[in-house]
């Protein structure tokens, strides 16, 4: 028996393996496609003006010294090492820094937060002892509102330089390896058909973009793995060919020799070299799709050596050439023989560093979107299988108009280098700022350990990001310009949004108010059931009392349905629904709360309405069969559906569990009811909240009771049946069409910023009933105006 375990053992491991390897290997042309082209461009950057390549070969070994140990220590040693641990339940990113750090600090600006939402399975906390500098850090953290609003911009400054990234890095990987074609051309043939090359193959990128990646991915690791193979074995080849002994030139010794050469024109060189990390922050943003061993072997055993032998080998190669000192090129170091194969083999290899940092573009678009942090815009998922493959129409063609404009603007890689290589810069310092937080927050480590991490790698990045700072005027005003009007747009729709909310929170009304409301005006009920779209977790809407004001009639079966996003990556749609009544049974008005991560994909509205239900029938069989257990045990923990008050009731979260049409209820001895919200406090507070089973930890039986005079039995069968009934006369949804003002009195930001920049927005975005792909026929608005 325990030899058969030692191999079941070895196979599951050896499966393990297999299955890590395998990823590595489909991460290459996902994460790595940025990083494997930056030789192309590099050299070509950092000798494009501010220094020259001389005899003494200073230049050239100072820059690859600079080249090896940047290399070494942002991707390798932070991202690798450090970074990539910092995840949020296997995801990376901005986002997910920002989430972690929010889990752990209430410093999130997020509205209608709910203690309930801690208990879900992905709202991990490391149960660790809270030290005392760890808890001070936390405190000053919570205590200061305008460090949250200032935690919130600079993570909206991180997610706008990604988007500029993607407005750049297609401009300079394609027009860099288009570039191959100079030296095929004359000079007056080369100028003109490098601009239009570019775009048409810019605009093809683009075109293809809403056939998801899916559909061409397969073909991505192996054009990124012949790639990182050709530059490694032409590096190697340069390197004996032309300098064995460059290997010398990797001594930090030349990096002082550089400088004490170079002084100030070399530091402004600093702006090219930085590219050569381009594409760094993928193996973090992207570590959701794979893993973390998965992405560490690929970039220590294949990436980085491949990487450190071209720039190598291009070295070699300018060190013992010196009559192309006034065009340093990748090409160059190409035997001609081979200079075509290689430049076809660039031109798809940056077509797919392009294709990963745009699905990246709109995959934090995406998320900005759910946190409420960006102008709603229309999500189409072009894969089934594939989670995260989104495509988002109106950012593709911006992008694209964009990048077309930077190429025929900028027309040389100068330009376009210094531009890209502020947004990168610019990412990581957010990222290490994020990380610095993490270290603290939710590793719980000494704040020396953080401020060291923070010294060590912030140092570099700064150095770096100065050097790219001083080319403003040389193409760096670009992703500047850029990331100020984007943190604008994004930080405006934010602000209204937390402000409608609030509106909504401080102008709800009671249900008592409502009934009570029914005699006086006559309320009558209409076939079907209504969804109430609000963002409030309690009360009723202003919007929908407003309504019933003027049109005294609702659907027999009322949902008031709260779709809410909670700063975890991803939702178990075990876990996703939170349902209670509103009112008592007679009334039929439900609530049901929808919860859905960052990175999660929200459901069709037809698969959502059928849900829905079937989610609110289990909700009945759960509650009937939960008071008729207090009955039978004789206690008035739970009354019964039917003697209930108006009001707000207890919520549950309602999983995929099989529920049979019975009576009589049946408890395992494992499940334990659980309440998760009794006595914090939350923006909302809703009353107790019960835990239902999940199929692995509780269950719940029924059994049929043969009594069919059982009076809970036919309220249960009535209940069930008016539901049924609602639902096939047809489903309405009831959202809010809304125009915000700014109160009398306010600043003069603030009405620009309300009564002209969020209408604005507001006005020329999809519209709410179109990113919930509402049916015309089905969609009933009503109208509001908030001062806020």
């Amino acid at each position: 028996m325990d030899v058969e375990d030692e191999k079941c053992w070895q196979k599951s491991k050896k499966d393990s393996w297999r299955t890590t390897l395998l990823l590595a290997y489909q991460s290459l042309g996902v994460v790595y496609g940025d990083l494997s082209t930056s030789p192309l461009y590099v050299y070509r950057s950092t000798f494009a003006e501010d220094i020259q390549h001389s005899e003494t070969n200073e230049e050239i070994f100072g820059v690859l010294s600079f080249v090896f140990w940047t290399l070494t220590l942002v991707p390798l040693c932070k991202y690798v090492f450090i970074v990539l641990r910092a995840d949020d339940n296997g995801e990376g990113g901005t986002f997910a820094l920002y989430s972690s750090i929010c889990r752990h600090a209430k410093v999130s600006l997020l509205p209608n937060r709910q203690v309930a939402d801690e208990s879900l399975s992905t709202y991990k906390l490391e149960q660790l002892p809270d030290r005392e500098y760890n808890s001070k850090v936390r405190m000053l953290l919570e205590k200061y509102k305008f460090l949250h609003t200032a935690l919130l911009i600079l993570v909206l400054l991180g997610t706008c330089m990604v988007i500029g990234d993607g407005v750049l890095t297609p401009v300079i990987s394609v027009f860099s390896a288009v570039s191959g074609l100079e030296l095929s051309m004359s000079k007056g043939h080369h100028e003109y058909a490098m601009i239009p090359i570019t775009c048409f193959i810019l605009v093809c990128l683009f075109a293809l973009q809403h056939y998801g990646t899916h559909r061409v991915g397969f073909f991505f690791a192996p054009i990124v793995l012949v790639w990182l193979i050709c530059i490694s074995g032409l590096g190697l080849y340069n390197i004996i060919h032309w300098n064995p002994q460059v290997y010398q030139a990797l001594s930090p010794y030349y990096m002082l020799k550089f400088f004490k050469k170079t002084k100030k024109q070399g530091w402004m060189s600093l702006g090219g070299i930085l590219l050569c990390i381009t594409g760094s922050e993928a193996m973090f943003a992207d570590l959701g799709h794979f893993s973390y061993a998965a992405i560490q072997i690929a970039f220590t055993f294949l990436v980085y050596p491949a990487l450190i032998l071209a720039y190598m080998g291009q070295a070699a190669y300018l060190s013992k050439n010196h009559q192309n000192v006034d065009h340093i090129s990748y090409y160059v170091s190409v035997p001609e023989s081979l200079r075509w194969p290689v430049l076809a083999i660039a031109i798809l290899a940056s077509v797919v560093g392009s294709q990963a940092i745009i699905s990246g573009t709109f995959s934090i678009i995406n998320q900005s979107q759910s946190l409420g942090c960006f102008p709603r815009v229309k999500v189409v998922h072009t894969s089934d299988k594939i989670h995260g493959q989104i495509y988002i129409p109106e950012i593709n063609w911006i992008l694209m108009i964009l990048c077309i404009a930077v190429t025929i603007g900028f027309r040389d890689i100068k330009h376009m280098g210094n531009a890209s290589g502020l947004a990168v810069m610019a990412v990581m310092l957010v990222t290490t700022c994020l990380t610095s937080l993490v270290i603290i927050l939710c590793w719980h480590k000494p704040p020396i350990i953080a401020l060291c991490f923070l010294l060590f790698f912030g140092s570099i990045e700064l150095l770096y990001f100065s050097a790219s700072l001083v080319k403003f005027c040389e193409g760096a005003w670009l992703p500047i310009l850029l990331a100020l009007f984007l943190v604008t747009v994004m930080f405006v729709w934010h602000y209204a949004t937390i402000k409608k909310y609030e509106y909504d929170l401080h102008n709800k009304v009671s249900l008592e108010w409502l009934l009570a409301l029914g005699p006086t005006l006559g309320i009558c009920r209409v076939p079907g059931i209504g969804l109430v779209f609000t963002d409030l977790t309690s009360g009723i809407p202003a919007n929908f009392s407003r309504f019933v004001t003027n049109l005294p009639a609702f659907h027999r079966v009322l949902v008031f349905v709260c779709v809410k996003s909670v700063p975890v990556p991803f939702v178990p749609p075990a876990e996703r629904y939170l349902v209670g009544r509103v009112g008592p049974a007679s009334l039929r008005a439900y609530r049901c709360i929808v919860r859905y991560g960052y990175r999660d994909v929200h459901q069709d509205v037809d698969s959502f309405e059928s849900d829905l239900v079937k989610r609110l029938a289990d909700f009945i069989h759960y509650d009937w069969c939960r008071s008729q257990t207090s009955t039978d045990r004789g206690t008035d923990d739970h009354p019964s559906a039917s003697e209930r008050s108006s009001g707000e009731h207890r919520l549950a979260v309602v999983g995929n569990i099989d529920f049979t049409r019975s009576l009589v209820f049946e408890v395992d001895e494992s499940m334990q009811q659980e309440s998760v919200s009794c006595g914090f406090q939350t923006v909302e507070s809703i009353g107790d909240i019960i835990e239902m089973s999940t199929p692995k930890e509780r269950r719940v039986r029924f059994a049929i009771d043969d009594d069919p005079e059982d009076p809970t039995e036919v309220q249960l069968r009535q209940e069930l049946e008016d539901l049924m009934a609602a639902q096939q006369s047809g489903t309405a949804f009831i959202l809010g069409h809304s125009h915000v003002k700014a109160k009398q009195g306010s600043s003069v930001f603030k009405r620009i910023a309300v009564n002209f920049g969020y209408n604005f927005l507001r006005r020329n975005c999809r519209g709410p009933d179109v990113v919930l792909k509402v049916p015309p026929a089905s969609l009933l608005e009503v109208g509001m105006v908030y001062v806020v």
